[in-house]
């Protein structure tokens, strides 16, 4: 060990003196930094090299409990280093936890140095993930990178430090390398005046969400620009109440009355139920976890060899499930199990449902009195509305499966797997994020994009997750998959989704190479521990998803199911076509009166008077003159008017499509030969159509409510570019789908 008094000799041959401080301190720019490390990292031996100070090496109880300073004269600079108390967190329930926070949080250090343990990274970065969240000045000094290396393990720390937001050194502090990198980089550190780049850990959607509850809460009852600011940020303190930090609580309870602490610990401990109910253990282990799915995902993305003698049960797993050449296939498999089961047990739960709307028509059309409000109530409302609803098992079931998925970690895994893909089309996996969130709703996968730091990314992102089948569009594609290809429909919709995906990859490459150019920014893709779902967790994210489209059923698809219903009602046909169709009634009734024709005979003739009547009152209503109008435009695509004017009413929400075609249906008076909606549009379709219009559905852009989103992220002009591109690219591919079909049969 060298004396306190001597140069410290540093393995680049410069030296410093400490014995010169007292009469060069003046002259020196000064630097605050804070050594903070795991137990057993060789933090002290850094200190000692650092410093020169002498210090016994080794955790022996109370050896740095009380905080160790010293001083190192380096490049002009005064650099005070603070060899704060081992410790394995930040949660400040040790003495040793509660001094070093203490410090990192009140006297706020220029830079902090997190010396990690390289021979046990995933032990050790637990500590990093805590700093990251601080957003402090960082530097990462990778000691015993000796042992690492021999280990047959090797990191590309140029795409861990880009994943962590700090820069790496590997030091081996009992032979005192990298002691001059450490020192030039505080400096480094010091002087760079660009803001540090932030690192955010995701929680996951359910704790994020009440992560962002908590913070706005907090913003109602305390002023995070006074006393606070400085301390704490919102989110940093939201997250320590959920983990039941005491300390932070204490001092909250501070600056509030008491009425408001009362009020504040009560809705603490309601979220705090909230969560243990859904995951089934408590907010602080499951953010715990959170922390290491993000060292797992990070080291994972920037491990470029490991040693695979002593494997985890999670890296076994992983190891198939993640695998470079079957992790691809299996996740697609998973999936397409999941769409087999929604579409075949669901379809019992649809068909009552269907028979139960098919029931009340029937019940308020023998209640009422024939009239506009009865067409308005079954035509207009039941048909259309119910249309929609009757899937909703089928929904629910996909979402149960989705929810499965994620609860057990295995979502974020498929994200990782697509980030490979992601990456050769000059993305990453974290744009995969808000296109999953597509799945369910176009509009948060929107908003879902502000995580993405890169303008470039952002843009792309949201353009190619209108390729993402939404929830709206599950009901087109389960009516006409389920009318044209019972026998095959899950794989079908199944086919239709990969499709979009496909469509999403090429025109990500497209918009990188054109409009949007640049390299993809780095970040970490959290790997959560596997863990066994909750029924309660479960059903609970099923029902929120759910929950949110049987609202749109009932508020935005009832307003245009009105609309519509105006729109094929008005204008009515003349009195003399009236007329018309009233004698060929009587005609027929006096000809079965008379026994001229059979019973049959008579149904048969009736029914097909009342559809050619309701047919020629549609063509002759506002929405069949617009149907004919716009026809000729969707004609190469194998659409009729109908299909047409249905595509149209998608623009205010594809769940529309279905209920526009119900109330197409009901008012022309094909449904009068059935019970559901999928027999009447059988007569008129064929295979290839239904094929196509799906396709349509896919790639032309979401509903209006969603541009309004996407134009206040993005700009008018972006949003335009989305309609015009999506339009042409729909339109497209369902013409060369179509055309070139129609060779084949």
């Amino acid at each position: 060990m060298m004396d306190s008094d001597s140069d410290v000799l540093l393995e680049n041959g410069e030296t410093f003196a400490k014995r010169e401080f007292s009469n060069t301190a003046g002259k020196l720019r000064t630097i605050t930094a804070a050594l903070v490390g795991s137990p057993n990292c060789g933090k002290t031996t850094i200190f000692n090299n650092l410093t020169g100070a002498r210090q016994h090496v080794g955790n022996y109880p109370g050896v740095t409990v009380e905080q160790k300073s010293g001083h190192a004269i380096f490049k002009g600079y005064d650099i005070s280093i603070i060899d704060l108390p081992g410790t394995y967190s930040l949660t400040a329930f040790s003495a040793e936890e509660a001094v070093t926070r203490k410090h990192l949080i009140y006297s706020r250090p220029d830079v902090i140095i997190n010396i990690v343990d390289a021979s046990n990274l995933e032990r050790n970065l637990y500590l990093t993930s805590q700093l990251v969240e601080l957003g402090s000045r960082l530097i990462l000094v990778f000691n015993m990178s000796d042992i690492l290396n021999k280990s047959g393990t090797l990191i590309n720390n140029e795409v861990l430090s880009e994943l962590l937001g700090a820069p790496i050194i590997n030091t081996v502090g009992s032979k005192n390398i990298g002691t001059a990198d450490i020192l030039s980089k505080v400096i480094e550190t010091f002087e760079n005046t660009k803001s540090t780049k932030a690192v955010r850990i995701n929680y996951g959607e359910e704790i994020e969400h009440e992560i962002s509850r908590m913070s706005d809460y907090l913003s109602r009852i305390l002023d995070f620009t006074a006393s606070f600011t400085g301390k704490y940020d919102k989110r940093w303190a939201s997250i320590k109440l959920l983990e039941q930090d005491k300390e932070v609580s204490e001092e909250i309870g501070l600056l509030l009355d008491k009425k408001s602490t009362i009020l504040l610990s009560d809705f603490v401990k309601k979220t705090i139920k909230h969560i243990t109910g859904i995951f089934a253990a408590r907010p602080a282990t499951v953010i715990v976890q959170s922390r290491y799915g993000f060292i797992n995902g990070a080291l994972k993305e920037a491990t470029i060899k490991k040693n695979e003698m002593v494997l985890s049960f999670s890296d076994k797993l992983d190891k198939v499930l993640l695998n470079r050449f079957f992790g691809l296939p299996i996740f697609g498999l998973i999936m397409w199990i999941i769409f087999q089961l929604a579409f075949k047990v669901g379809d019992y739960p649809t068909r009552w449902l269907g028979l139960g709307f098919e029931k009340l028509a029937v019940l308020i059309s023998g209640i009422m009195p024939e009239s506009l409000l009865r067409s308005l109530l079954v035509d207009g409302i039941i048909r259309g509305v119910g249309g929609v609803l009757v899937f909703t098992p089928k929904i629910a079931i996909l979402f149960i499966g989705i929810s499965i998925l994620e609860d057990t970690g295995y979502m974020a895994r498929a994200a990782f797997i697509m980030d490979r893909i992601m990456h050769k089309i000059g993305l990453h996996g974290k744009s995969f994020i808000p296109m999953l969130i597509g799945f369910g709703c176009t509009i948060p996968a929107y908003m879902c994009c502000r995580t993405l730091e890169d303008k470039n990314d952002r843009m792309i992102t949201m353009h190619i997750n209108t390729f993402m089948s939404c929830g709206g569009r599950l009901p087109i594609y389960i009516l006409f998959a389920g009318v044209f290809f019972s026998k095959n429909a899950g794989s079908v919709i199944f086919s239709i989704y990969v499709i979009g995906i496909v469509m999403a990859v090429l025109f990500a490459k497209v918009l990188r190479a054109t409009r949007f150019k640049g390299e993809a920014e780095p970040f970490v893709m959290e790997l959560p521990v596997y863990r066994l779902p909750t029924a309660k967790g479960v059903a609970f994210h099923m029902w929120d998803r759910t929950w949110q489209y049987i609202k749109k059923a009932g508020t935005v698809i009832v307003a245009v199911s009105v609309i519509m219903w105006i729109l094929f009602t008005f204008p009515r046909v003349g009195l003399a076509q009236q007329a018309d169709t009233s004698s060929r009634v009587a005609a027929v009734t006096q000809s079965y009166n008379k026994n001229e024709i059979s019973s049959q005979q008579f149904k048969d003739q009736l029914s097909g008077i009342q559809t050619a009547a309701g047919s020629a009152k549609l063509e002759y209503s506002a929405a069949g003159r617009i149907g004919k109008f716009i026809e000729p435009v969707f004609k190469p695509l194998g659409f009729d008017w109908k299909l047409a004017l249905a595509s149209i009413g998608g623009i205010a929400g594809k769940e529309v499509v279905v209920s526009t075609l119900g109330t197409i249906y009901s008012i022309s008076g094909s449904e009068n030969n059935s019970a559901e909606l999928k027999n009447a549009v059988s007569n008129d379709y064929n295979p290839l159509t239904a094929y196509s219009f799906m396709l349509f559905s896919l790639l032309y852009f979401p509903c209006i409510a969603s541009l309004a989103v996407f134009k206040k992220e993005a700009g008018t002009r972006e949003m335009f570019f989305q309609i015009g591109f999506t339009l042409l690219l729909a339109w497209s591919v369902s013409f060369i789908v179509f055309q070139v079909g129609r060779i084949f049969i």
